[in-house]
């Protein structure tokens, strides 16, 4: 009787692992989708919430470097 070898099981394990991975990839959008449908809307006033409040040119400097003696 023939045997199968090493690597026809190392063939089933690595697609195996790949088939796992993609469900793991599906379940993850899946839940990203679900977590967005979640969120309340961001109010669209036109300003980026991340650099609401700067102003543009130089800015003042941090306590720790400024010489105010």
């Amino acid at each position: 009787m023939a045997r199968r070898t090493k690597q026809t099981y190392q063939k089933r394990a690595r697609e195996k692992a790949r088939q796992e991975r993609r469900m793991e990839k599906q379940a993850r959008r899946a839940e990203a989708r679900e977590r967005k449908a979640q969120e309340p809307p961001r109010p669209d006033d036109g300003e980026d919430p991340d650099i609401a409040g700067i102003v543009p040119g130089p800015q003042p400097l941090p306590p720790q470097f400024r010489d105010d003696e």
